[in-house]
């Protein structure tokens, strides 16, 4: 039997980055010791360059960009290194790969269209022109016209969730994109007897794009004449400083906790106790953090970006305005002072978050891969 042979390309993979380190972490897992295919993950160091195997199947080489302090995000020179590298090994390994599966479009997106060989585009949310305002101008200079020409020559482009697939189409609607949505594994994250008092969390990295500020000062507001209500923090990154700093502006020092980077085991243990999860992102792509609240058995307030609807409705959490402190401060007043409500709302996370898993996701990617003749 010939197998197939598929590099997948990321340049982050736990313990760097974020949502997509997950979920790449998780589709390897799923394709762990298939017959019919063999994957090669390339992705990035901390420290130098490192190959390790998973399972029969799958090899993880990690290349050296030099990358120092903050674990959570790349920057520009981080990505060029990796780039760069990523690109000679491209080159030079031609006979080892059939397909790529490319993890954003730029950077890994354009890597794999510069390669001649099929491909397949997964989007992520930073990697959509128009996601944040930050590069607006470079999105309609640049990055719209080449994740054009990137989404157009792949065998596939794949959103993780509809909220992005929609964004995606404002930017190039003649390429048909499909959504295949982040999973949850329910046997570690699920319910627990709930903590006295009122818990308020959040999982999420601490950077701009997440609105933790929008919270925090929400929070501040709604804990005031309240001595049975916390706000903690499981999660680490470069605004962590300016958070804190924030936190003690505000005098809330003693009802506001951070935990710092939490291993998932970790936060499976911690999070379900806790009453009610919060996502103020100013944009998002789909949540690994969201599904594993969910799947915890948490009530959700959380803004409306990205894929966020698919998840949350009335049912199970409060859909706010993103960037709205009073909204945020509304919404966990409404919780507080109606804890059936949150009890139920919990319930309805937790249905949903078992429609989700990781076995459906790498279901579809291997019927992808599959579909193409490489």
């Amino acid at each position: 039997m010939i197998k197939m042979k598929t590099l997948i390309l990321n340049y982050e993979y736990p313990p760097l980055g974020g949502g997509a380190a997950t979920a790449t972490y998780n589709l390897l897992q799923q394709l762990k010791d298939k017959k019919d295919i063999n994957v090669i993950l390339l992705t990035s160091s901390v420290g130098e360059y490192k190959e390790e195997d998973i399972g029969s199947n799958i090899k993880i080489i990690r290349l050296d960009i030099g990358k120092e302090g903050d674990l959570h995000n790349q920057s520009n020179k981080n990505l060029l290194k990796y780039s760069f590298k990523a690109y000679r090994w491209i080159r030079k390994n031609r006979d080892r790969y059939d397909l790529i599966h490319a993890f954003f479009g730029i950077p890994c997106g354009f890597l794999a269209m510069l390669s001649g060989k099929p491909y397949i585009t997964s989007l992520r949310g930073s990697d959509v022109p128009f996601y944040s305002k930050k590069y607006e101008k470079l999105d309609k200079y640049i990055f719209q016209h080449l994740s054009k020409l990137i989404w157009k020559k792949s065998e596939y482009v794949v959103a993780n969730s509809e909220g992005l697939r929609d964004l995606a189409y404002e930017a190039y609607d003649k390429k048909e994109i499909g959504v295949i949505y982040n999973g949850v594994d329910i046997d570690i994250f699920k319910p627990k007897e709930k903590e006295d008092g009122f818990v308020v969390v959040s999982t999420s990295r601490l950077i701009e794009r997440k609105g933790l500020d929008y919270l925090i000062k929400a929070f501040s507001k709604f804990s005031k004449g309240k001595d049975d209500v916390e706000l903690r923090f499981y999660g680490d990154g470069n605004q962590r400083e300016k958070l804190e700093d924030l936190v003690k502006e505000l005098g809330i020092e003693d009802k506001v906790k951070f935990f710092g980077e939490t291993d998932r085991e970790d936060i499976a243990k911690v999070i379900p106790t806790a009453h009610v999860f919060v996502l103020p992102s100013k944009n998002e792509g789909m949540s690994n953090s969201l599904l594993e609240a969910m799947a915890s058995g948490l009530a959700v307030i959380a803004t409306d970006v990205g894929g966020t609807k698919e998840l949350v409705n009335s049912s199970n959490g409060i859909i706010v305005e993103k960037e709205s402190v009073n909204d945020i401060y509304n919404a966990l007043e409404k919780l507080y002072s109606n804890r059936e409500l949150v009890k139920d709302m919990g319930i309805e996370s937790r249905k949903k978050a078992e429609d989700m898993s990781w076995e459906k996701m790498g279901e579809s990617y291997l019927r992808l891969y599959n579909s193409i003749d490489g």
